[in-house]
């Protein structure tokens, strides 16, 4: 299993560098982002990806080998603090920017409307965080955002449960 992990908490996080290193001694291969080292900046909703350029993101920054790196990996883990109970702003920008894999099309799934996707590939996504987040909330919140990109949720614990996920990766 190969895993990308995208983290927005520094480097020095005691906890980030625990539940990534045991995180990648799981993996066959691990990629690591810190977004801290890179430049991220929020979706502008130009819709560019989905009408001139599919499946490109007109936002020219760092966050184009992150985008490339989700169709190269078989899981992605996000780790992020945490603001008022839910992702910080960070990792919003980084989950939102996430549009190109997704086409403009819709159609009806389960009685829902769901984005025809870009590429066939089912995703796999895990959220580790840090602070006070509202897990009930943030898990429920994965599961729709993996259900709108054709994935599956691994989850979101807490940081210290960084375990919780290595089993779901499985």
């Amino acid at each position: 299993m190969r895993l990308l992990i995208i983290s927005t908490l520094p480097k020095e996080h005691p906890l980030a560098e625990k539940a990534i290193c045991c995180l990648a001694q799981r993996a066959a291969e691990c990629k690591t982002f810190y977004t801290e080292d890179m430049k991220v900046n929020p979706c502008i909703g130009c819709n560019a990806c989905w009408l001139k350029t599919p499946g490109i993101c007109a936002v020219k920054d760092d966050y184009e080998q992150i985008l490339k790196a989700y169709l190269q990996y078989d899981v992605t883990v996000f780790i992020s603090d945490t603001a008022l109970g839910f992702v910080d702003y960070k990792m919003k920008n980084v989950i939102d920017r996430i549009l190109p894999m997704a086409t403009m099309y819709t159609r009806i799934e389960d009685g829902q409307t769901r984005h025809v996707p870009r590429y066939k590939k089912e995703f796999r996504f895990g959220l580790l965080y840090a602070g006070n987040g509202n897990q009930a909330y943030l898990t429920h919140w994965m599961s729709r955002f993996c259900l709108n990109f054709h994935g599956i949720s691994l989850g979101a614990f807490p940081i210290e449960a960084w375990q919780e996920v290595a089993v779901c990766m499985l």
